[in-house]
């Protein structure tokens, strides 16, 4: 849908890439009086995608929320996109999204056809996912932002975290990188059409078929990779789990179009963020400074990394390229060395 303004004109950042970063996130929260209960099996001290609470022997409560100003300029994508990154929470988790809220933040400028094309693009995506959208909030600010608070159901007995990695575990990223770096170049009209069109796909792709085929093998960890980048949301994995990431560079898979651009310094300021946060425990190596851009390179609605069993990585991998096919192996846990990621 064509509109009479640009969104993301109307916006100072987009996606994911808005995201405060982990580092400064850690340091705001630092010290809060809270509440203990013994049902609550992931809180934010954690560092998860999502909160878990347990009601009771199989059944635990999966709650998340996630919102950015627009990446596109579509209104439906635009829903689209941000309704899948923020069910992608409850995936990762191992759970199943079933309410939603809308939350809305609308400036004046946007029309009211604009508005209704992007809720649009919200319900389907949640209607894809299997989910209700039972209501929301709406205000007004000075740009767009849309996304959704989402209440899902996991097997306590089955629930995965980000920090449950262990030493032998092969490595599984489900979608390549590259978002951050062609949407901050789209912005000046430096990506072709079919290469916008298939990065507006791949945002736009719920990791539902991803967490069903998950569930069925003995994935130990999971997180999904969005805002922090690979290695930021690597770092919090390798923290949570007390082991290093040896990751593969040559086989993280990537946009190949974004190499060029990152190599040119067409970065999203996110990128720098999250090398400030994570870089003090990579050990970068050889690796050059481009491939290690695409690894801070904040992802919008990314894919899923997941650490499981040496022996059923390739059962699982084959598997999941049905639904994913750029996912691939890309490394594995070791035990605790210097670093908490090793660039290979």
């Amino acid at each position: 849908m064509e509109t009479g303004v640009k969104l993301t004109k109307l916006a100072s950042c987009a996606g994911c890439g808005a995201k405060v970063g982990a580092g400064t996130l850690a340091s705001m929260l630092e010290g809060f009086r809270t509440h203990k209960d013994p049902r609550l099996l992931v809180g934010y001290d954690k560092s998860d995608d999502a909160c878990v609470y347990q009601l009771d022997e199989s059944t635990a409560l999966v709650q998340t929320t996630d919102f950015f100003p627009p990446i596109v300029d579509d209104p439906f994508l635009y829903g689209q996109i941000a309704a899948a990154n923020a069910l992608s929470d409850v995936y990762a988790m191992g759970g199943e999204p079933r309410l939603a809220l809308n939350i809305l933040c609308l400036p004046e400028q946007m029309e009211e056809d604009t508005v209704r094309e992007l809720l649009r693009g919200g319900y389907d995506k949640v209607y894809e996912a299997g989910a209700v959208i039972a209501g929301g909030h709406t205000i007004h600010g000075a740009e767009p932002i849309y996304g959704l608070a989402v209440t899902g159901f996991v097997d306590p007995r089955r629930m995965l975290t980000n920090s449950a990695a262990r030493p032998g575990d092969a490595l599984i990223l489900t979608k390549p990188l590259g978002i951050g770096v062609l949407t901050t170049a789209a912005k000046a009209d430096l990506v072709p059409e079919p290469v916008l069109r298939r990065i507006h796909r791949q945002m736009a792709a719920l990791n539902r078929a991803t967490r069903d085929v998950m569930v069925r093998h003995d994935v130990h960890s999971c997180t999904d990779v969005t805002g922090f980048g690979l290695l930021g949301h690597s770092l919090e994995m390798a923290q949570g789990s007390g082991c290093t990431l040896r990751i593969r560079t040559a086989d993280v898979p990537f946009h190949p179009e974004a190499w060029e651009l990152a190599d040119m310094g067409f970065l999203p300021a996110g990128a720098y963020r999250n090398r400030d946060y994570a870089e003090c425990g990579v050990e970068a190596g050889a690796v050059s400074r481009t491939m290690q851009d695409l690894l801070y390179d904040p992802q919008t609605s990314g894919g899923l990394l997941l650490a499981l069993p040496m022996e059923e990585a390739a059962d699982c991998l084959r598997e999941l390229r049905a639904a994913a096919p750029e996912a691939a192996f890309i490394g594995c846990v070791t035990e605790r060395g210097e670093n908490w990621i090793v660039l290979e």
